[in-house]
């Protein structure tokens, strides 16, 4: 009974995965009211999940098509981790664009707040 409730438990959980996971590779880059931190949080709970899962339910109890369903999400996993880090890598530039752009037009020729502190005394 207990290995039946572990394998619909674990085909509940890499159903929801697999759907965060296609929906965040869908949605990282092009729809700018994703939350990516959301997303992230269901994600590491559902791999959380089925370790504790996989941990505790016996390699011969484990139907033999979730090993098919596992390497598909670890293949959109990479996907993922691709997106994930082109992502990063744009929101970093972008910030310094905006940090390099506030530096340049604090020395436009004006005092710097350094020099007006100096100045002050």
């Amino acid at each position: 009974m207990e290995a039946m409730s572990n394998d619909h438990r674990i085909q509940s959980v890499l159903g929801r995965l697999e759907t965060i996971i296609d929906n965040e590779n869908e949605k990282i880059g092009k729809d700018p009211k994703f939350d990516l931190k959301v997303s992230n949080a269901h994600k590491s709970r559902c791999l959380y999940e089925l370790t504790m899962l996989f941990r505790d339910t016996p390699h011969e109890e484990i139907a033999s098509g979730y090993i098919s369903q596992v390497r598909g999400i670890k293949e959109k996993l990479a996907v993922n981790a691709r997106r994930v880090e082109a992502h990063l890598n744009a929101v970093r530039a972008v910030a310094d664009l905006l940090k390099n752009a506030i530096r340049e037009a604090d020395t436009d020729g004006t005092y710097s707040q350094e020099q007006f502190l100096y100045g002050a005394t």
